[in-house]
């Protein structure tokens, strides 16, 4: 493992950067997005048999502080789902530096092997044509590792992207029968001063 980061030069420095990058947000996401912090299902449930009462307000889990949003400001329709699009944004947090790495990995990989070819080819003898044997070496060991540092940063991220994205997908969906639940309480709330 040395070996391949000494031959990948000055590039193995921005790759450990993604590669740190990707790992810290990969490991933060998850111990983040666990249902726990979210929505528990029992919730879910409560919302869907309309036993609001049930359903704490604590600021800990996303579901808690929709729920107490709703029950202190008492919003309209439309401010609960502004509420709810707010804390699904905050679900996605640092997801757009995952993004990043996922497509600099790789094209930094290939400016290594442009890079390494170059080496290649400006070492080559005029007179006989042939490459010098340390630079082609060089520039060949150059152009090899940076593709497979690069590749070897993005595709663990693009496989944890996409299961963090998914992940958000299913907790959004929960969270959102228990948004629509709550938009029809307050549509009910709207209506009880008009008949009265």
């Amino acid at each position: 493992m040395k070996e391949l980061i000494e031959n990948a030069g000055i590039f193995a420095w921005p790759l450990g950067l993604c590669s740190v990058l990707a790992i810290y947000i990969i490991l933060e996401r998850l111990l983040a997005l666990r249902p726990g912090r979210i929505i528990q299902r029992n919730v879910v449930q409560h919302y869907i048999d309309g036993n609001l009462e049930s359903i704490p307000s604590e600021t800990l889990t996303v579901s808690g502080r929709i729920a107490s949003f709703f029950r202190t400001n008492k919003p309209d329709a439309e401010g609960i789902k502004a509420y709810a699009r707010l804390e699904v944004a905050r679900m996605e947090r640092g997801m757009f530096v995952l993004d990043v790495v996922i497509g600099a990995a790789p094209l930094l990989g290939l400016l290594g092997t442009v890079t390494g070819l170059v080496r290649v080819f400006e070492n080559v003898n005029v007179d006989t044509g042939l490459p010098d044997p340390t630079g082609f070496v060089q520039g060949v060991a150059l152009a090899l590792t940076t593709t497979i540092l690069g590749l070897s940063v993005a595709i663990p991220a693009l496989i944890g992207n996409a299961f963090l994205h998914r992940r958000i997908d299913i907790l959004s969906a929960r969270l959102e029968v228990g948004v629509e639940r709550l938009i029809d309480l307050a549509n009910q709330r709207e209506k009880q001063p008009e008949d009265s």
